[in-house]
């Protein structure tokens, strides 16, 4: 999925900076070094593939205990930053340097971790039509970067010294931000090391969680969300355009992990009225006027995975008035919420995409009463 959480950083990680001062902080540093290849998710890219990436990941951890209630929910998961540099072993893609915030989820009595981070990539060789054509993948130096990583690993094996190997896929993309825009998929091999500090001190038995998730439940909630942001259709040099989405729908909170919704969408999209335009003159067997309504209506339904203030959406809709089939019917919409102010109102940044292919990356602010 093309993501850009530019604010990720400070979403996930604003909740540790308001902690209370008698929390013991244990942290972790961990480098890897990983080797792959480029996935040809489109045939556009196909030119690009020419070797096999290659790069270093720098991580810094924070190692919780149950401080917190969120963490013994989640089985004491590490959250911190990630470094990445990835050579792409192409002249035209060059080099990206990325940075990231992150969580690892632990199982198997914590020797396999899943980690997922977020953040935004800097490429050194973006698309340019005077000097760097080939490069479709990047139409811009800044782009979204989702890091997924499976890893087995071995902690503290000696004085904090510890072990891992693993796999996992690197994805840049601008979310259509600026075209070209047919983002690259890197799937890799790794293996590093680890260095948890303090580690005489860590605790052997981690925080149990006492309180019942049931017992967060709350009474059907209603929600006002204003969502804009800029984006440009896959023509380049069509240029960028303003847009805005209204949303309304009623959430459900169940427990203490999971919030379900209901609820209807309006966009209104001067890219898409701008596509219509340069569409009805450049093809002209469209039977395109160049007038018509740009305006779509969806419907969705959604859900809310909550880590303490923050919470990952993940919503899937159906547009009930599409006056100008752009892309297909069906879309989906994933990204960050924070809460603010006892719940009642919120900041989100957000993708909304039509299965793999991204539309644009919506900034939210939002109330909940």
């Amino acid at each position: 999925m093309k993501l850009t959480f530019y604010l990720f950083i400070f979403l996930v990680f604003y909740q540790g900076v308001v902690a209370q001062q008698n929390e013991l902080k244990f942290h972790e540093a961990k480098a890897e070094y990983f080797y792959g290849t480029i996935i040809e998710h489109n045939p556009d890219i196909a030119h690009l593939i020419t070797g096999h990436p290659s790069g270093l990941m720098l991580s810094y951890n924070r190692k919780p205990y149950g401080y917190n209630e969120w963490e013994g929910r989640y089985n004491y998961p590490d959250w911190g930053f990630t470094y990445i540099y990835q050579d792409l072993d192409n002249e035209f893609l060059g080099k990206v340097h990325g940075l990231y915030g992150h969580f690892n989820f632990y199982f198997w009595n914590r020797n396999f971790s899943i980690g997922v981070g977020q953040g935004v990539g800097y490429a050194t060789n973006p698309y340019n039509p005077d000097t760097n054509f080939e490069n479709n993948a990047y139409g811009s130096k800044f782009l979204s970067s989702t890091l997924l990583k499976f890893n087995y690993v071995k902690e503290n094996l000696i004085d904090g010294l510890g072990v891992n190997v693993g796999m996992g896929v690197i994805h840049y993309s601008n979310a259509n931000f600026k075209a070209p825009n047919n983002s690259t998929n890197t799937f890799y091999l790794s293996a590093g090391a680890t260095y948890l500090f303090n580690e005489i001190n860590y605790p052997d038995a981690l925080v149990p969680v006492e309180w019942g998730s049931a017992n967060y439940a709350e009474r059907f909630k209603y929600n006002l969300v204003f969502r804009s942001g800029a984006n440009e259709a896959d023509v380049n040099g069509l240029g960028q355009y303003p847009f805005v989405t209204l949303s309304a729908f009623v959430d459900k909170r169940i427990n203490y992990k999971s919030t379900f919704q209901l609820g209807a969408d309006l966009f209104i999209s001067r890219m898409i009225e701008e596509l219509i335009k340069f569409r009805s003159v450049a093809f002209p067997s469209d039977g395109l006027e160049g007038g018509e309504d740009a305006r779509r209506i969806g419907v969705f339904v959604g859900h809310e995975l909550r880590f303490n203030r923050i919470a990952f959406v993940s919503q899937v809709g159906y547009y009930v008035y599409w006056p100008y089939e752009f892309e297909n019917r069906i879309y989906n919409r994933l990204g960050l919420k924070r809460y603010f102010f006892n719940d009642n109102f919120f900041g989100s940044v957000t993708v909304k995409a039509h299965y793999a292919k991204a539309e644009a990356v919506e900034f939210s602010v939002g109330i909940r009463i």
